[in-house]
């Protein structure tokens, strides 16, 4: 017998139950993509990336001869030796912002409020990356430029008369000052700016693919990388100029730290020499290989290599646009211990973004197979389909390294120094080996197998044991896949 005090009661539940509002197309949309406005501007910036790409390259194909070629994407290796001067510096400022903000707010004026010593550390880090950069600048441009000077001219082939040192110059430059302001928005986007970052981004790969049309258009196509880099640079200095974040900085920056500092040799140190090794050797694992075929096979074989990484890389950044836009939000749970969401969060983003560049990298295959039988010259400015597939398959399973990757070190650890190193030295020793005595079919047949198999394999390895040491967590625990297997 029910009580009358119990049926409205009752009524009322059921009642709750039958009006509960079912998810729309687009939150049912948003939570199996993952999608938010963050991730959807970055996505919208590698999108735009990889269609400018293929105006690129049609641009190259076009306007650059193949030795041209083979400059133009030794061009973009070279300068990548910038991480020798960061030394992982970018990443570190990021996560060490992305933690001291969890008791901090940024107001819309640009004001900070909350924890004064919190707010003093954020000044403190700011203050010591400023200055960082600052040298690190400068000894880029004076080592950077004479060494490029001085291997384009070591190794200028016989016959290949290519007007190059101009452009190479103005790209050192071009690149100096975007590094000098690269710091600024991983310090912003580490307070929480995440949207904001990605906007800027978007209006970066904008204006810098249309100032390297232009230069591809007037038939100055090897000034594209410097215009590119240029257009980079002008992006990021007017995001920095809005009133909110130069009130913000301004105000940091005449902060007093009164004893509230962040101590680089104690805090920072353990962190960034790690990551610097990690950065450093991946700069031989993926970006020597084409400075290598120039110099042991010609400009030729180096750009046909080079477009192909090219294509793949624009494919893998759409994916980690998933997966970056966590890399403040992983450091602010793990500050505030909410270690089931961060979990939950990375499975997810983990097996959408997967499935994204898997799906991608079958698409992009079976373009190639078309362009291989309809435009045979245009095919022949990249690799033959089945390198370009051991390509396109070591570029998925880095996705899923660079994954695991993020997720360990947004705990401001770096667990791969081992793994990263090593399987770079042997990745070079492939490759110089390779690259002299065969071509670039079998030094992509060694970068899928070290670059590829083994870096995933031991990668992998270290990330089920670190899980399993700091939360006691098997590799599939906390996942949407494991809680549903549980739940049946």
């Amino acid at each position: 017998m029910i009580s009358k005090e119990a049926k409205p009661a009752m009524e009322n539940e059921s009642r709750d139950d039958r009006i509960a509002p079912t998810p729309s197309w687009r939150e049912r949309l948003k939570y199996w993509t993952g999608l938010n406005r963050a991730i959807a501007l970055f996505v919208a910036a590698r999108l735009w990336s990889a269609c400018a790409g293929v105006v690129t390259i049609l641009l190259i194909a076009h306007f650059l001869t193949a030795n041209e070629q083979g400059y133009y994407y030794t061009f973009f290796s070279l300068v990548a030796l910038q991480v020798v001067f960061e030394l992982g510096f970018g990443f570190v400022i990021l996560q060490m912002a992305a933690h001291e903000r969890a008791e901090l707010s940024f107001l819309p004026g640009g004001q900070i409020d909350g924890n004064p010593a919190a707010r003093s550390r954020l000044a403190s880090l700011l203050k010591l990356f400023m200055t960082w950069y600052a040298v690190a600048d400068a000894l880029m441009i004076s080592t950077l430029l004479p060494a490029g000077l001085y291997f384009f001219n070591l190794h200028q082939h016989i016959g290949t008369l290519v007007a190059w040192r101009g452009p190479w110059s103005l790209l050192v430059l071009a690149v100096a000052a975007n590094f000098l302001l690269c710091p600024m928005a991983a310090f912003i986007e580490g307070c929480g700016f995440v949207p904001q970052v990605a906007l800027m981004h978007l209006g970066q790969v904008l204006l810098g693919s249309l100032l390297a049309w232009t230069a591809m258009a007037t038939r100055h196509g090897l000034y594209s990388p410097a215009m590119q880099m240029l257009g980079l640079a002008i992006v990021q200095g007017l995001f920095l100029l809005r009133p909110r974040f130069r009130r913000m900085l301004a105000s940091l920056l005449h902060c007093p730290c009164e004893g509230h500092t962040i101590d680089w040799r104690l805090e920072i140190l353990p962190f960034q020499w790690r990551i610097a090794i990690t950065w450093l050797s991946s700069y031989f694992t993926y970006q020597a290989m084409t400075p290598i075929l120039f110099s042991y096979q010609g400009p030729q074989t180096a750009g046909r290599l080079g477009m192909s990484m090219s294509i793949t890389t624009a494919l893998s950044t759409i994916g980690l646009a998933w997966m970056s836009t966590k890399a403040s939000p992983f450091g602010n749970l793990i500050a505030r211990g909410e270690i089931e969401e961060l979990n939950r969060v990375f499975f997810r983003t983990l097996w959408q973004s997967t499935a994204l560049v898997s799906m991608g990298a079958v698409t992009v295959f079976a373009a190639l197979e078309i362009v291989s039988q309809r435009l045979p010259q245009l095919a022949m400015r990249v690799l033959p389909p089945g390198s370009f597939a051991f390509l396109l398959l070591t570029m998925l399973m880095n996705h899923v390294l660079s994954s695991e990757a993020l997720y360990m070190r947004a705990h401001k650890r770096e667990p791969l120094l081992v793994q990263t190193v090593t399987v770079a030295v042997v990745l070079l020793l492939s490759t110089l080996i390779l690259g002299r005595t065969s071509g670039a079919s079998a030094v992509v047949g060694g970068y899928f197998l070290f670059g590829g198999l083994l870096s995933l394999g031991w990668g992998t390895s270290v990330f089920i044991s670190k899980r399993r040491e700091w939360y006691g967590l098997s590799v599939f625990e906390a996942s949407p896949v494991a809680r549903a297997a549980e739940k049946v």
